[in-house]
């Protein structure tokens, strides 16, 4: 596979990284076994980042990523390149949730990650929320502290503005921003992008497949009552509805080309920028090898505006998040 930078000076990572959320929560249930062989075989594809968080399954993610990693041994973990994440705090069974981004959290949490992964070192360390209570030069100060230390590699920020990406990065370079980016999320468009290619940081884009609803094959009537797309505003009522004829839209354009509709959304993403890693989700061997096959595929300047005109920001209803998904996310 392709690889690309993280950050000026991070490591090579995969075009396609593998967000690990839905082998813990959000998306129904998940079973372990099946979710260590997915990860061994997108390392066999090719694919070397992991994305984690600890509030994923209340730490069962990370865990589970280092049950992976114990596993394949010393050599596994030179493979694999880890990103976790700190700052979000719920509770068991609730999607609401508070931020902390204090720096004796910070600390704390970089402890506790650590010892579910079973590593020495997190490869990426994100801020996952925002609490602006908390000035981002503390919290690029207190990250670049576990740097020094030799607890973390690189720090990355997630669903940020522009102007926090460069207060941080005054204080330590940021090698990586997370936000949601997609056909049907194209808010960092609006200046973060430019942003994270002047300074030289990494954007990892992700649900790039807007929670499996742009692969074209989704029924929202069949998701399980744990699945938080339930109760997502783009994926139900009118909303839905008129989403639907946009991935309608997108399946034909696809087609046309033989291919499927997931492998042209992440090649859209490809396309756009050389600095953007996509990191689609999926507990599933049969969706991971289709996707992984987006990064062999080329849009040409001419197919990637035919995209861009389809999936225009005003044809697209319904907010990304129900209320409490944006508490802690940052205007782009």
């Amino acid at each position: 596979m392709q690889q690309r930078k993280l950050g000026a000076n991070g490591p090579l990572v995969s075009a396609l990284g593998l967000g690990c959320m839905g082998m813990s929560e959000f998306y129904g249930d998940s079973n372990d076994a099946d979710s260590l062989r997915t990860l061994e075989h997108a390392l066999a594809l090719g694919v070397t980042l992991f994305d984690t968080a600890d509030t994923y399954g209340l730490g069962h993610n990370e865990t589970l990523l280092g049950r992976c990693l114990a596993q394949g041994g010393a050599a596994r973990r030179r493979q694999m390149v880890l990103a976790t994440k700190f700052g979000i705090v719920r509770a068991a069974g609730q999607y609401e949730r508070r931020i902390d981004n204090s720096p004796a959290y910070i600390r704390a949490a970089c402890e506790a990650s650590l010892r579910r992964l079973g590593v020495e070192q997190i490869d990426l360390y994100y801020c996952h929320r925002r609490d602006p209570a908390v000035p981002i030069e503390d919290v690029a100060g207190a990250m670049g502290d576990l740097v020094a230390a030799g607890k973390v590699g690189a720090i990355g920020l997630s669903e940020v503005s522009a102007d926090t990406l460069r207060r941080a990065h005054a204080v330590h370079p940021v090698a990586a921003v997370q936000s949601e980016y997609s056909l049907w999320s194209r808010e960092p468009e609006a200046g973060m992008l430019a942003a994270c290619a002047e300074l030289g940081t990494a954007f990892v884009a992700y649900s790039p497949l807007g929670r499996a609803f742009l692969a074209g094959n989704l029924d929202v009537g069949t998701l399980a009552a744990n699945d938080f797309r339930k109760n997502n505003p783009r994926f139900t009522g009118q909303a839905g509805a008129q989403n639907q004829q946009l991935v309608t839209a997108l399946a034909a354009f696809a087609s046309a080309r033989n291919l499927g509709s997931a492998q042209v959304a992440l090649a859209w993403l490809l396309a756009k920028h050389p600095h953007v890693i996509p990191i689609p989700g999926t507990r599933r061997i049969t969706y991971l090898e289709n996707n992984v096959q987006a990064a062999s595929v080329t849009l040409t300047a001419d197919e990637t505006a035919e995209l861009d005109r389809l999936f225009d920001p005003t044809r697209v209803a319904g907010a990304r998040y129900p209320d409490a998904g944006f508490v802690g996310i940052e205007p782009h």
